[in-house]
């Protein structure tokens, strides 16, 4: 940390989200202290998200500015508050980026992610851009020793995302499943899906990049470029898949895969978008009794079996995590920016 701008107050550098619209900006602000039931963490990886853009643009606002951005967080413990248990000084974690009371209706029910007074870091309360974060001892999970803190901070999210999707779409032994767009959280739900025993992966995007890294993890690569996918899909699969999942957040794509299902399929809808999917709904819908489901963020409970697919090497990221920057705002906005135009690259991480 830095040196004391008052008596008794330490600062710390951060990257914030001043106003929509605007650059991200580095400040000094106070190094967060924790309370009880709370550790403060020291942020050694923060991943870059597709909405971090959408946070800055506005296209999915934040609840309040300034702010401090990040939700893909890993670190060390620095220190804990009263009443934490199981974590010390020095333990390597990951971070589960909703704060949940627990107590609720929907924290009762399994939906954690609707807490009636929960809070997202990054959005609702400052996230992980930053030297420190302060959160709940509960959200902070060990990071196994073969697991790189980058890695495990883009687990905390894309795969986290994609994990909650696929179980959504309920994928099982011997579906064929279709993930469209082959970015960090495709990359995460080709090998997903694989790994809980989907017999073939089709990934969709125009990448050829994406589109080879998606085939080195076993998916069979479509490119949308060049074909219509629907109809590359159907030729593909022998008529349709079990299960789709959008994760772009494009109205075409939405609908997409909802036409490439076979009888009975699921098309899980992940992605961010500004325009709704138009559907037909008897030739598309109600004549294969298909079904639309959407899927918003995740659980914690389903991260300790996300994290051991990561430790025995059945979800590996190594190739995901595609660039590491520095804590620094102008390097984020350029991220930022080339996100916005779904440019080169699948992951990056932010290494204070």
């Amino acid at each position: 940390m830095e040196s004391a701008r008052s008596a008794g107050e330490i600062v710390m550098k951060a990257v914030r989200l001043v106003a929509e619209g605007r650059p991200l900006e580095m400040q000094e602000v106070p190094a967060p202290v924790p309370g009880p039931g709370e550790v403060l963490v020291r942020v050694r990886a923060a991943g870059i998200c597709h909405s971090d853009a959408h946070y800055r643009s506005g296209r999915a606002p934040a609840i309040r500015m300034p702010l401090t951005l990040g939700h893909e967080i890993a670190g060390t413990v620095e220190s804990a508050g009263k009443d934490v248990k199981g974590l010390s000084a020095g333990d390597r974690v990951c971070i589960h980026y909703l704060r949940t009371c627990g107590l609720c209706g929907p924290c009762a029910a399994g939906a954690e992610q609707f807490c009636e007074t929960g809070a997202m870091l990054g959005r609702h309360e400052d996230g992980g851009f930053a030297e420190y974060v302060a959160v709940p001892g509960r959200n902070a999970l060990i990071l196994p020793d073969e697991v790189p803190f980058e890695h495990g901070a883009v687990m905390m999210c894309s795969s986290a995302t994609a994990y909650h999707a696929l179980g959504k779409a309920r994928v099982g032994a011997g579906d064929k499943v279709a993930v469209f767009g082959a970015g960090g959280l495709g990359m995460s739900a080709v090998q997903i899906a694989r790994a809980l025993g989907a017999e073939s992966v089709y990934a969709v995007d125009i990448s050829a990049e994406r589109l080879a890294l998606a085939a080195s993890f076993g998916a069979v690569p479509v490119d949308a470029s060049a074909c219509d996918p629907v109809l590359e899909i159907k030729r593909l699969s022998g008529g349709g898949v079990d299960a789709a999942l959008e994760l772009i957040g494009l109205a075409k794509t939405m609908k997409q895969a909802v036409q490439c299902l076979r009888r009975l399929g699921r098309a899980v809808i992940a992605g961010l978008a500004d325009k709704p999917l138009e559907i037909d709904s008897y030739r598309e819908l109600i004549g294969n009794e298909a079904e639309i489901i959407g899927s918003n963020d995740h659980l914690l409970s389903e991260l300790p079996p996300l994290l051991e697919m990561a430790r025995t090497g059945r979800l590996n990221l190594s190739e995901v995590v595609t660039r590491r920057i520095p804590l620094d705002a102008r390097a984020v906005n350029r991220v930022l920016d080339e996100l916005e135009r779904f440019g080169p690259g699948v992951r990056t991480v932010i290494e204070p």
